[in-house]
């Protein structure tokens, strides 16, 4: 038992790679990286198509590293690379190992779409598939990381650094180390550079990542049940701002809106689209609808229903639900000058307007926009 849980835990460094199981023995690499083992794992949708020998077009391919690190480089002359093989790649200073996610025509349409060009000088190079020895140092030094990541936050922890160190990543050579942290200030770190370069005897590198990207390598549950979407499959973090929920007629409860991160939840952007392109077949909210009895004023909609709530004007608890159509032809027949009896002859519900404005836990959802 206490075996089979030290192999697990030795496994568990390498699905941080991309890897379904341990690189080892180094006599059987490829085909350790299976499409899906990775959140960073895309397909290849031109791999059956057949391009001219003269277009070069396998002179580039996108390598992936730990989480959220994924970099294209250029092939050396007369080196064949396939998905899934492991390499090593030109790095400052020394070289890195990752995998190889992509591969042909394809990583120069991810290139194009990433804003990389081909003929940039930032653009490195691989070296070669990656050796025995390479993969042996490469093993060594991703199973530093977390004894690293602890000690560290021991040594930030005694110097009383306001910063939180969130993840580790060793070079695949082990010559250089990263560490990621968050902090609400700026953070003085002089002292501590020189402490962990005393200490681990390599390169130090520090860099400061935001909430989500914390979010996204520490991982946790969700209020849904699942596993974060940022930990698992989410690679790019996208803008979410109040108007968001605002769209999608969602109560402004921080309580239910903001993740683990503390920020606006990514996944209100998901049908964000979809509130937007049916809210085109809505008439002016701001239009009145005149009636005989008054005028009513808009209160709220149920999109995918499409009804809209209207009120009278002084009577703004009692709401009426007219479909979207029959809203339309009221303000059509207001257009023309002709006013129909009441807005009751056009609902087919009405209700109480329901007072939120002393709930427990409403907020100014500002403060978490990006």
């Amino acid at each position: 038992m206490e075996e089979n849980n030290n192999n697990i835990e030795k496994k568990r460094y390498f699905f941080t790679r991309g890897c379904c199981e341990d690189p080892e023995p180094p006599d059987k690499i490829r085909g350790i990286y299976r499409p899906g083992c990775a959140k960073h794992d895309v397909f290849n949708w031109l791999s059956d198509s057949h391009f001219n020998v003269g277009q070069d077009s396998h002179s580039f391919v996108e390598v992936r590293f730990k989480n959220s690190k994924k970099e294209f480089f250029r092939l050396s002359e007369g080196l064949d690379i396939f998905t899934s093989d492991i390499v090593a790649v030109e790095a400052s200073p020394g070289h890195d190992i990752g995998i190889v996610t992509l591969c042909g025509e394809i990583v120069k349409l991810q290139m194009k779409k990433k804003g990389v060009s081909p003929d940039s000088e930032q653009v490195k190079k691989v070296y070669r598939k990656a050796r025995i020895t390479d993969i042996e140092k490469w093993i060594k030094a991703v199973q530093q990381e977390d004894k690293t990541m602890f000690k560290t936050r021991e040594i930030a922890s005694r110097l009383g650094l306001e910063m939180k160190i969130n993840d580790v990543e060793y070079q695949g050579d082990g010559t250089k180390a990263i560490f990621y942290y968050t902090a609400e200030e700026r953070v003085d770190f002089r002292e501590l550079i020189k402490i962990l370069a005393e200490e681990f005897r390599v390169r130090i590198e520090m860099k400061q990542i935001g909430v989500r990207q914390e979010s996204s390598r520490l991982g946790g549950i969700g209020s849904c049940g699942r596993e974060l979407c940022c930990s698992t499959w989410l690679t790019s973090f996208s803008s979410v701002t109040t108007n968001t929920a605002r769209l999608q007629q969602l109560t402004l409860n921080p309580q239910k809106l903001a993740g683990q991160c503390g920020k606006l939840k990514c996944c209100l952007n998901y049908e964000y689209d979809c509130y937007v392109d049916a809210l085109k077949a809505f008439p002016d909210t701001e239009k009145k609808l005149k009636t005989k009895k008054g005028e009513a004023v808009y209160q709220k909609s149920d999109i995918f229903k499409k009804i809209m709530w209207y009120s009278y004007v002084g009577d703004e608890s009692n709401m009426h639900a007219i479909p979207v159509n029959k809203v339309k032809s009221i303000l059509k027949a207001n257009s023309k000058g002709k006013l129909p009896e009441k807005i009751e002859d056009y609902a087919y519900k009405s209700e109480q307007k329901t007072d939120f404005e002393n709930v427990v836990g409403q907020d100014d959802l500002t403060r978490f926009d990006d």
